[in-house]
């Protein structure tokens, strides 16, 4: 086995895969729930649970944390040992000591942007330390990944509840409209991450590919939107792709105007009354008075 956080773990009987499956069957959650709790992209987890690539040691750590299972056993221990005599066990942060670091990485990259944000003040902010955070993530783009990755797992849970719950496709999307307008505290700080996404993107592949993925994610559920909306006529006979291309580039404009300008210039409100001028002029229906 290389013990280095980010190399990866032998596993050639097995073992070690057979165990993560029990961490997952414990938990009652399917695999791709698993993946958003120990921040992890879907493919690689099911990858490494069909044998076709192998687990990195910063991942069976965070698994063992979510699992509250110890890293040894994961690693083939005969049995996980029990606690110390006498000691308490460590208090595990709400969701785990992983989710902590990530939602605390969110939170710095939103206000000091990331190339401002030194491991060890996530570790501050944590009440670990620096090596605990390396451990988990053992480098600075795994850290932003993963921040990047979290923010995009939230967002679809909240487009998914709103669409589920709209009657028609222009509901649909006038929920997609709100959910991207920074007004809260939590969408402009999802916002700030975007723009340090985009700025990394253009000068590193693998940020590049996920912002790629999120983006092809992203205008496919607006374009699958303004095609239901056509099939239900509350929406004109539009290009649903093209459309979607203009309407999210829109958003991102504005988005960008809205959290780089003085308050008292360009604001949500702004932003929210211009998207739903462009869903009057260009996807309303003509009237046939």
């Amino acid at each position: 086995m290389n013990d280095a956080p980010g190399g990866r773990v032998t596993d050639d009987a097995g073992e070690v895969t057979d165990r993560v499956r029990q961490v997952i069957g414990r938990l009652g959650c399917s695999q791709r729930e698993f993946a958003r709790r120990i921040v992890m992209d879907p493919s690689k987890l099911s990858r490494s649970l069909g044998g076709t690539r192998r687990f990195t040691l910063a991942e069976i750590v965070r698994i063992a944390d979510i699992g509250a299972v110890d890293t040894g056993w994961l690693l083939g221990a005969p049995e996980r040992p029990a606690a110390p005599s006498g000691r308490e066990p460590a208090a595990v942060p709400e969701g785990g000591r992983p989710l902590q670091i990530v939602r605390e990485t969110v939170r710095l990259i939103a206000e000091h942007g990331f190339h401002g944000v030194r491991v060890a003040d996530i570790a501050a902010a944590c009440g670990t330390s620096p090596a605990a955070v390396h451990y988990h993530f053992p480098g600075r783009d795994e850290l932003l990944e993963a921040a990047v990755r979290w923010c995009m797992d939230e967002d679809t849970e909240r487009r998914a509840a709103g669409l589920a719950a709209a009657p028609d496709a222009r509901a649909e999307l006038l929920h997609l409209i709100a959910l991207q307008t920074p007004r809260t505290e939590q969408q402009r700080r999802q916002w700030l991450v975007w723009l340090d996404l985009w700025a990394q993107a253009a000068r590193s592949t693998a940020v590049g590919r996920l912002h790629e993925h999120y983006y092809r994610q992203w205008r496919t559920t607006v374009a699958e939107v303004l095609r239901r909306g056509v099939e239900q006529g509350v929406f004109r006979a539009v290009d649903p792709e093209f459309t979607a291309l203009r309407l999210t580039a829109l958003i991102d404009g504005l988005a960008t105007q809205v959290l780089a300008t003085a308050p008292d210039s360009t604001g949500p409100d702004t932003m929210h009354t211009a998207l739903l001028a462009f869903v009057a002029s260009e996807l309303t229906p003509a009237s046939t008075d």
